[in-house]
């Protein structure tokens, strides 16, 4: 199944993370124009990484 970008409002936990410029750059590109915050498409990221990684 292939990543698609979904608006999502859950409850929610602040946690602090360290990106690399070059991806926080590539993120920001693939957001832009989209209806998606840097939050959201990191959160999406990691909840298809999860579903889809092997055991």
């Amino acid at each position: 199944m292939a990543f698609q970008l979904k608006p999502s409002k859950k409850e929610t936990e602040n946690k602090t993370i360290r990106f690399p410029l070059p991806l926080i750059e590539k993120i920001e590109k693939a957001i832009e124009n989209q209806d998606v915050s840097f939050s959201g498409f990191v959160l999406q990221a990691c909840e298809y990484a999860l579903e889809n990684m092997e055991r």
